[in-house]
Parts: structure tokens; sequence; C-alpha cells
């Protein structure tokens, strides 16, 4: 995780926040809630872990749809998008979030379907969101709920 100068964003926040309604793990940002109300007064090596975590989270449910195919062009297309944090984003979480900030083909991105299908971008969008949305779950289930003895 960078630091100092190089920091991330201020917030993981996308503007969709389910925990308002109750959800334990944001589906926008897929945080918890607590760290979500807590967030503000995280210390800057806090801050850096949960994005450590959702970063490594996302990559995961990325590369189990896609393949990044040409590094060059996805960083140039992603640059063209002006997707935030760009230069600091490894290239699985920086497919995601220049398919989010210009969705076009995935060829034009850079990018294939792992299974070599041929899908529309805002479905493998879709897809790989849901799969980032479990794997939070999972995540927040196994640290933090109490096994009933």
């Amino acid at each position: 995780m960078p630091d100092g100068a190089a920091r991330m964003r201020r917030t993981p926040c996308i503007g969709i926040c389910s925990t308002t309604y109750g959800d334990l793990v944001c589906r926008g940002c897929k945080r918890f809630a607590h760290e979500i109300v807590g967030w503000n007064g995280y210390q800057d090596g806090q801050r850096d872990l949960v994005w450590a975590r959702l970063h490594a989270l996302l990559a995961q449910s990325v590369r189990v749809y896609l393949r990044v195919v040409d590094e060059a062009l996805l960083r140039r297309m992603a640059g063209e998008a002006r997707v935030p944090d760009a230069a600091l984003l490894p290239h699985d979480v920086l497919a995601f979030q220049t398919m989010r900030f210009r969705p076009l083909p995935l060829a034009a991105l850079g990018l294939a379907m792992c299974d070599g299908s041929a899908v529309e971008t805002r479905d493998a969008m879709f897809a790989i969101d849901r799969e980032f949305y479990i794997r939070s779950q999972a995540y927040y289930e196994a640290s933090f709920k109490t096994p009933i003895a």
C-alpha cells in the first residue's frame, strides 16, 4: 500500500451505501459498516489496511472472470478515462476501475474473459462486482462472526 504523498484517494466510497439499510457489508464500496462509521477517525495505517483488503478481494474477483492481455493498453485507457489513482493500482484492480469509468468492449481495454467467451463489459462488471461482494461478506463472517457454542 502506498504511503505519504502517494496515498490512495481519501475514501473507497462510491456513493451507493447499503449500510444505511442494515447491511453489514456495503454493496457499493464493500467496506464493513463499522469501517464506514469510523473511517474519518482512522489513522493512515488503518485506512491502508482497509484499502489493501479491498484491493486483494477485488483482484481475486477480477481474476475469476478476466485476464489482462495488454497491460500497456489498459493503463493508457485508464489514463484517458481519468481513473482515480490509476498509477497506484495493480492491473487487476485497474481493469475493473477502467471498465467502470470507460465501459468499452473488453478487447478495447486490453482485457479478455478467462473462458474466452464474448460478453458485454457491463455483464462482466456485474459478475465481478457480485463476486467481490460475496468475497467481502465471507471475509466479514470469517473475521467477526462469533460461533454458536
